[in-house]
């Protein structure tokens, strides 16, 4: 496991729970919009003082442990995030530490690997699920800047939506890429999910595509819009800050 950096807390990230926040390194995707590019694509010399603005402890798989067995008691939840989580083959064993501590995991993921979801929820190695909607089926690959096996999205959605376990699904909401007539297509997508939540575009830091930075987000109003559409796909759907 290539860890890129610890959060020690949140109280926000992880539904009625206090929780660290784990960043793996590496990613699949390479979003326009993405404000951790040291985790998406590290740049030497610049990785630590991107790390330190965003308040990432970079730190070693045995610091790492070490760290949560001191913690436990007063945190109750670890956040698995990156990058992507489930580019790791060893995901599951590392998981499985951390549950050995006594921790609930909750993942987040972009959903492109399926198998590896249906592996931790078999062996019951998460307790709660996001996976991130990035856009309708027909604008991902211009969303993400990569290729995309569509087919494997789809899976990943069923899987979660059948899981039994708490989850939501999350979409960045970027003018340009997104426009209003694109929800009705993302919602048949997740239909039946417990929650959606969609979060405001955010410019102001370092994000993958340079070009992107400084750019306006959408309203308030036009948030709430994109809300209501969403309301008729998922069982709550909400504008995140």
């Amino acid at each position: 496991m290539i860890i890129g950096g610890l959060e020690k807390l949140s109280i926000l990230d992880y539904p009625d729970h206090l929780a660290a926040i784990i960043f793996t390194q590496g990613c699949n995707f390479r979003c326009h919009f993405c404000y951790n590019p040291m985790l998406v694509l590290p740049r030497k010399g610049e990785d630590e003082k991107n790390k330190k603005e965003k308040g990432l402890s970079p730190l070693s798989p045995e610091d790492l442990f070490l760290f949560l067995k001191e913690r436990y008691g007063r945190l109750d939840g670890v956040v698995i995030t990156g990058g992507e989580p489930t580019l790791h083959p060893d995901l599951p064993s590392f998981i499985s530490q951390i549950k050995a501590l006594g921790y609930d995991i909750k993942l987040d993921s972009n959903g492109t690997n399926p198998e590896m979801l249906q592996e931790l929820i078999a062996k019951k190695l998460i307790d709660y699920i996001a996976m991130d909607i990035k856009a309708p089926l027909a604008k991902y690959e211009n969303t993400v800047s990569a290729i995309v096996a569509c087919d494997n999205l789809e899976k990943s959605v069923k899987i979660i939506i059948e899981s039994g376990l708490p989850h939501e699904f999350r979409t960045t909401v970027v003018p340009g890429l997104l426009d209003k007539e694109d929800f009705q297509a993302m919602g048949e997508l997740i239909k039946g999910a417990d929650n959606w939540y969609l979060q405001k575009f955010k410019s102001d830091t370092d994000l993958v595509d340079g070009a992107f930075q400084g750019k306006a987000a959408y309203t308030d109003r036009e948030m709430a819009e994109f809300a209501a559409i969403g309301r008729k796909a998922a069982g709550v759907c909400e504008v995140r800050s």
